[in-house]
This record gives C-alpha cells, structure tokens and sequence, in this order.
C-alpha cells in the first residue's frame, strides 16, 4: 500500500510539472512569434531500378525486358566513319569511328552555307544583292561554274551554285561578299565551330579544297588542312535543318541553268534525292523523303556525303566519310539510313506536369497549404525501338531542400529528374534531365493561422511526449 501512494505522488508531481510547462510555453508562444531554426537540407538521390514511374505513365514490370536493336557492325559498312543522329533529340543512333577528324572535302561548305543563310537571316545580306567576282574566286578550281573576276551574279544564284553543284569559284565569292576576303570568312567559320561546339572541327578555306589545290597567291601561310569528324559535320547539318528549316529550297534543286547562255544546267552532286526517282540515271539511288545536305569528294578525303531525311515525322541525319567510289558513298548512306528508319521511332514517353513517385510534394513552412505539389516542367521524349513503350527507363531525382518558405509562385523549382534510357545493340545511353517544379501557387498563411497551428503541433508533440513516458 505504502509503495503504491509513493507512485501515485510521484506520477502526480510529474504530470504538476508538465501542466506547468504547457501554461509556460503557451505564454512564450503568445507573446512572441515562432522562428525556424532549422538549416536547409538536401534530399538523398534517389533511384530504381524499374521504369521510370510517374503519375501520368503506366507502370512497368520490374522484370521488363531491355529494348534491343541490332548493331551498327552488323551493317558491315564500307567507310572510314559514320553516324546517324535524330536532331531533335541530338541522340546518335549509330557510330562508326564518328569522333575522328578527317578532310571532309566539299561538306566543308556546309559551314559556309550556314554562315551566309544566317547573314540573310539577320537582314546583313540579301538573296536579291548583286556580288562582283573577285581575282582569288576567278582564279579557284576543282568543281567550279567558270566565273571570272568582274563578273556579277545575286547572292542566291551563287548560293544555289554552291548548294547544288558544289562550286568553289561560287563559295569563295560569297565568302569575300561577307567577310572581305577569304581568310577573314575562315576566321569566322572557325568561331562559328567553336559556339557550335564542334570538338574537331577545323578549317584552312571556304571551300573544303586542299591547301596545295588553292590559288598560291590565297593558302594560308600555316601548312594545315582542312579537317572534320563525321560527328562534328552531324552537328553542323543539324544546325542547318533546325536554324534554317527552308534549306531544302536550295539543296533538293535537281538542276538549275546558272547563266542563259550555258548548255547545260547544274546538276546536283546528290543522287538519293528523292525528286530523282523518276529520273533513269538516279533512280535506283533516290531515297524517300531526302532533301539534303552535302557531297563531298577529295583523293585526301575519298567520297563523303551528309544525307538528311524524313518520313512519318521523324528526321534522321547521316554523314558517311572515306568511301572508295561516287556511288558507294549512297550505296552506305543508304544502309545508314534505313537503319535508323527501320528500328527507332521519336516518342513522348511522359508528359509535361507528369508526377515522380516519391518526388510528388515538398513541404511548405508557413504557407496556407503545408505541401505542394510538384510536377515535371516538359516533356520527356526519347528515341525508343520501334514498338517500344521505353520500358526500362530508369530515374534519379532530387530535392534542393526539404521545404519551401512561403509565398511559393506557381512552376518555382524545387529539384531535378534525371532520366536513362538503355538500348542493347547502341553503345551510348540517351540522358535528359527535366525540372522538378510546383504545380499551383501557394500563399503565405496569416500570422493567426500560423498561430493556432504552432499550438497544434506543440500539444501534438507534447501528447506524443506525454504517452511516451508511460
């Protein structure tokens, strides 16, 4: 009995001195307002190794299989290098001793054609401007359309003698037109690879001749050669096809008659246009939905050729280099082609304001709501095997902090995704990492609001205390 009341004394001093603890703290929170202490964290990566679950995607097996393609060896290609490329995505589909620098010959004017159509679109050039010929485009040989010094033709007839029938008289009186002389044009090809960020990308003339095949009076004192990687000339037809989407006005001209006074028409370089498969000599060589870019031919370089296609919405661009006959260089670019074609397909594999698991709120302080709601800021599309939901996509996904103070704006990131995507069969794994950002606008809570709310988390706490101790 005498133990009993000395634990019923002891357990109602401990809940006297709770009660007086709560009416001291009730007093403290009233008189003045609360303040956070805690210091801003960031959340651990998470990851899975399943696909890529969000709100607004199905769910997938943990047992999916990998998508597979066939490989690029097995299309046991007759070039130095190639590479194929979707451009909206920038993936590679397919690549082929792609990263090293080689004379590209003629596609050299590709760089060229860019410079001068972005001359145009800045309103420093005009299609209509009349160009006087100069002694050094007079005096360039190789494929040519004969100019002479003094002789003047509008930008766009020597821009379409260029594109369609590669002449380098006519590529160099342009780039004097820009620049004032051929050198300084250089200069800016060069700059222009640099913010392009072409890696190997490196050029000695307008034209893709060799230096020993230039007029002596105009090669460059360094003793240097013009080169590229099949990479780098990828990346240089995708900015053409996406910063001057009009480029097939002028590179799928079949012919075109220079002067009235000609024979013959120019004929373009390029057999696999489409428009060429009425034609007897091309037909076997023309290529659905081909409208582009660029041959190129040099004993240093062998045949080259950048071929641009599209069907179904899908363009593909391909660059073949070193093939050993004017025709191999379409007969490769052909099973290039295909093969992207026949295996891949560009999908949205999730919307934009798509949730990640795990990842779908963030703690608001002091805000009328106490989460958010986050959501991923675009789209996410990948080149995925033809069929393919992209089943085995996988994610990684972080916060910048644990919580948001309020006001919190609508689409304010909060943290990133990152999205990987494996194909068996292609060597590079395709990337892209989208924002993690609120869905709606959340306003800060008023100064009673919070109030109550303290106090409502402190009995909370206190209760939770209280319980504990029994």
């Amino acid at each position: 009995m005498i133990e009993k009341s000395i634990k019923r004394n002891k357990r109602y001093r401990i809940q006297r001195t709770l009660a007086s603890l709560m009416l001291f703290n009730i007093l403290c929170f009233s008189a003045a307002p609360a303040v956070s202490l805690a210091a801003p964290t960031t959340l651990a990566t998470a990851e899975t190794t399943d696909s890529a679950k969000t709100g607004d995607a199905a769910a997938e097996t943990k047992n999916a299989k990998p998508d597979r393609v066939p490989s690029a060896e097995q299309l046991g290609l007759e070039v130095e290098s190639a590479v194929l490329i979707e451009p909206s995505t920038g993936q590679v589909l397919l690549s082929i001793n792609a990263d090293e620098a080689l004379p590209p010959a003629s596609m050299t004017k590709m760089m060229t054609e860019y410079i001068v159509a972005e001359q145009v679109k800045q309103g420093k050039l005009s299609w209509d401007e009349v160009v006087t010929v100069g002694e050094n485009a007079a005096k360039t040989e190789g494929s040519r359309i004969f100019l002479a010094e003094g002789d003047q033709h509008t930008v766009k007839d020597l821009y379409i003698a260029m594109a369609v029938g590669s002449a380098n008289d006519a590529t160099v009186a342009l780039a004097e037109r820009v620049a004032g002389s051929e050198e300084a044009f250089v200069k800016m090809m060069n700059d222009t690879a640099k913010k392009m960020g072409l890696k190997t990308a490196f050029f000695i003339n307008s034209t893709g001749l060799s230096r020993a095949d230039m007029p002596e009076k105009y090669r460059p004192k360094e003793d240097k050669e013009t080169v590229m990687s099949a990479m780098d000339v990828a990346l240089l037809a995708k900015y053409i096809v996406e910063d001057h989407p009009d480029f097939a006005e002028f590179t799928a001209i079949q012919n075109y008659k220079f002067r009235e006074r000609d024979d013959k028409p120019i004929v373009n370089y390029n057999w696999m246009l489409e428009a060429n498969k009425d034609i007897t000599n091309f037909k076997s060589y023309a290529y659905e939905g081909l409208d582009g870019l660029k041959t190129g031919h040099t004993s240093a370089a062998g045949y080259c050729f950048a071929g641009t296609a599209e069907r179904n919405g899908m363009r593909l661009i391909s660059v073949v280099m070193g093939t050993k006959s004017e025709p191999a260089r379409f007969v490769e670019t052909r099973k290039v082609l295909d093969y992207g074609f026949n295996n891949f397909e560009v999908k949205e594999v999730q919307p934009a304001g798509a949730t990640v698991e795990g990842f779908d709120k963030v703690q608001v302080k002091k805000g009328k709501g106490k989460e958010a709601k986050l959501v991923t800021d675009r789209a996410l599309t990948f080149v995925v095997p033809k069929g393919s939901n992209g089943s085995n996509i996988q994610f990684e996904a972080k916060l910048d902090s644990t919580s948001v103070n309020a006001p919190v704006a609508k689409n304010t990131k909060v943290g990133t995704v990152t999205y990987n995507y494996k194909i068996e069969g292609m060597a590079s794994t395709q990337s892209d990492t989208l924002n993690l950002v609120t869905a709606e606008e959340t306003e800060k809570a008023g100064w009673f609001k919070l109030f109550l709310r303290a106090i409502g988390e402190f009995f909370a706490d206190l209760f939770d205390s209280i319980k504990n101790l029994f």
